[in-house]
């Protein structure tokens, strides 16, 4: 496991297995991802796909750019692509009555073209007769152009992706020599999921769980028995209360669709963490509502004597640069 980025301006984590590496998230833009892989030593040609955790803006700032340019598929839930789309495609709004003149125009229009299209046919019919050639004969040259066209059409579309995969939460796949085991978390966007990953060749299993509100026994149960651990710890409390944000902002961050702050993150490493991790990763820390110090310290608290150089250690996912490689 690689950090390249966490919090909320941007994430970005590599898995990788054998010779299977895959990107969770691209929350920053494709130059700084390859730019942060280069950093860590990681080629970029080598992404086998991208993985989607969720559809919120720094988490996937870079996905189209990205998988267009390395031509790698990139794998969602039906209802977070969806939603991402709907992200990306314009929206506008107009009074019944200018819907109702757009209808009309688009009704002539269509007429128009109607009859452009029956006049051509006639003078098609009647050259192909004067020539004696098959009225049903194509212009391949035509044709060409046309596919051209579609395709910068289909290229200029900001949500096109070289190919998309569905997955559903619950339901486990395979991308290369990686097994990958989504779960729900609770988040407020369309279809947040979390993810355990396994090493087919190795027993060996990582998992990510950030941009949740609580931990609920479903994810509980998928975090046992993990080796690498990426979890949220997002806010100290106090200062998140005593913190800049509107009070708006302040009820959705402490919602239980919200994000997990550093005493619910202690809370689960006391009582449901089940101790056998190589290593914790604290993730999406915010910048302005807590300190690395404080979210350090309520984990190892939580962790208590279990904590040890061999096991359980304790590392922090920054915004700004990329965590040393995890490997196992």
């Amino acid at each position: 496991m690689t950090v390249l980025a966490s919090g909320s301006k941007g994430n970005a984590t590599i898995i990788a297995a054998g010779s299977t590496m895959i990107l969770v998230d691209a929350g920053l833009s494709c130059r700084e991802l390859m730019r942060r892989m280069g950093q860590v030593g990681e080629d970029p040609e080598a992404l086998d796909a991208i993985l989607i955790t969720h559809e919120h803006l720094d988490h996937v700032a870079g996905l189209s750019v990205l998988a267009r340019r390395l031509r790698i598929p990139v794998f969602f839930t039906e209802q977070t692509h969806r939603a991402w789309v709907r992200m990306l495609t314009p929206r506008t709004t107009m009074s019944y009555a200018k819907w109702l003149e757009m209808v009309q125009r688009e009704k002539e229009a269509r007429a128009e073209q109607t009859a452009a299209a029956c006049a051509s046919d006639d003078a098609e019919e009647a050259l192909c007769e004067e020539f004696g050639e098959d009225s049903r004969g194509v212009d391949t040259s035509a044709e060409t152009i046309g596919e051209e066209v579609r395709a910068v059409k289909v290229k200029a579309d900001p949500a096109f992706l070289p190919a998309v995969e569905y997955f559903r939460s619950g339901h486990g796949f395979s991308i290369g020599e990686i097994d990958v085991n989504p779960f729900t978390i609770p988040h407020d966007a369309a279809d947040p999921c979390g993810f355990v990953f396994h090493a087919k060749s190795e027993s060996i299993r990582m998992a990510i769980a950030t941009d949740l509100g609580y931990v609920p026994p479903n994810v509980k149960m998928a975090l046992k028995n993990v080796d690498v651990l990426l979890l949220e710890s997002n806010h100290d409390l106090e200062m998140l209360k005593d913190g800049p944000y509107p009070w708006s902002v302040k009820q959705r961050v402490l919602s239980r669709v919200g994000h997990l702050s550093n005493t619910a993150a202690a809370e689960f490493l006391t009582k449901d963490y089940d101790g056998g991790a190589h290593t914790i990763v604290l993730g999406h820390l915010s910048e302005k509502n807590n300190l690395p110090e404080l979210a350090r310290l309520a984990a190892e608290q939580a962790i208590g004597d279990r904590l040890s150089l061999l096991g359980n250690r304790v590392a922090l996912a920054v915004q700004d640069t990329p965590l040393e490689p995890i490997c196992l």
